[in-house]
């Protein structure tokens, strides 16, 4: 069961499903009083937190990276694909609008990020900031919690890498350009789209396509190792524009590009067909049914080594798609390998000289 659908403006959720977790739910009922025609906007609501841990660790063979820094729960961006949305389950809050409305704030995640470092056992390895929520969200220019980050493995000089929509990390090339100097930083830049009119209903909060294409630009004459994400990528609905996209990020002097096929675990499987009946209601038959070609027959597999490419001819056909053009333009030549020899560990400040 879910509400009504959402038609305030700004959001990507079209409504606020029912957290799987939760032992009752609220059911609407019409009595004409709830209903309003044109209901206020869902306003952000920032809750500061106190984190315990600031590198989470995993152990998955799909993703180049083994740690990862996330200093918000829950993403403003409001993209209706984001495979993150599940999590918010498990604060007691819905997959959709609370997703993106609803925001924790890991107000102390530098100075535990520091404490880490400094443990004699901890051993330098690229960590990924920002992988399961964007680190350079509107909330940030705000917080500024992924400057802050930066900063503290600037210090250290410690790799990092890191995806994201937002232009915000411009905010941020002081920092990136002294770790690209070092070899201690890449930047990949989501683009999904080319097409502003489906990137504003798709990815509602993020900055604009070609936006994000003058931010790469930026990057790369700041001289930081860039590339692009094209993910995720939606059967019949963006697929067609893998091609494109690539040559746009080439021409740019972008020297590495990826891809993500699109997965729906969990709640998301309906809060996107839902998306799907709202805005492209004549296709939403023939997306979904791409997608389980390429899913084994469901809306979502989990089997590493499958869950971020698919399987089946669809899936086949989009990898040798995105191989030939990154051949044809010569992307992903170089193996860009971040330095973890000049890993410096943070000195405890405690106020005392030290003795040697």
């Amino acid at each position: 069961m879910r509400d009504k659908p959402d038609k305030r403006p700004r959001r990507g959720a079209q409504s606020n499903p029912h957290n799987r977790f939760e032992a009752t739910e609220s059911v609407p009922v019409e009595d004409a009083w709830w209903w309003q025609d044109d209901p206020s906007p869902i306003e952000t609501q920032a809750t500061p937190i106190q984190a315990k841990s600031a590198i989470s660790y995993n152990q998955s063979p799909d993703i180049p990276f083994d740690r990862s820094i996330n200093p918000y729960l829950g993403c403003e961006h409001g993209c209706i694909y984001c495979y993150a949305r599940p999590s918010h389950a498990y604060w007691g809050l819905s997959t959709g609008t609370d997703f993106e409305s609803k925001i924790f704030v890991k107000s102390n995640i530098s100075s535990i990020l520091e404490q880490e470092l400094r443990r004699p056992s901890y051993q330098p390895a690229t960590i990924a900031l920002g992988s399961n929520t964007d680190a350079f969200q509107p909330l940030d220019r705000k917080f500024g919690l992924s400057r802050q980050i930066l900063a503290t493995l600037l210090k250290a000089k410690h790799p990092v890498a890191m995806v994201t929509k937002s232009a915000l990390i411009l905010r941020d090339l002081d920092l990136l350009s002294e770790l690209a100097k070092q070899d201690l930083v890449s930047v990949f830049v989501s683009i999904t789209t080319l097409d502003e009119n489906l990137a504003r209903v798709m990815e509602p909060r993020a900055a604009a396509p070609q936006m994000r294409l003058r931010v790469l630009h930026s990057l790369v004459e700041a001289g930081v190792p860039c590339g692009v994400m094209v993910a995720p990528i939606i059967p019949a609905l963006n697929d067609s524009e893998l091609e494109k996209i690539l040559e746009a990020v080439a021409d740019l002097g972008a020297t590495y590009a990826g891809y993500v096929y699109l997965r729906l675990p969990h709640e998301l499987k309906s809060l996107f067909e839902e998306w799907l009946e709202t805005h492209f209601p004549q296709r939403k038959n023939h997306v979904l049914s791409l997608i389980r070609q390429s899913r084994d027959g469901q809306l979502n597999q989990s089997d590493f080594g499958e869950r971020m490419k698919g399987v089946g001819p669809f899936a086949d056909l989009l990898r040798n798609r995105f191989q030939l053009a990154c051949r044809r333009l010569h992307l992903n030549k170089r193996n860009w390998q971040l330095r973890t020899d000049l890993f410096i560990r943070p000195e405890k400040d405690d106020g005392q000289l030290s003795l040697f």
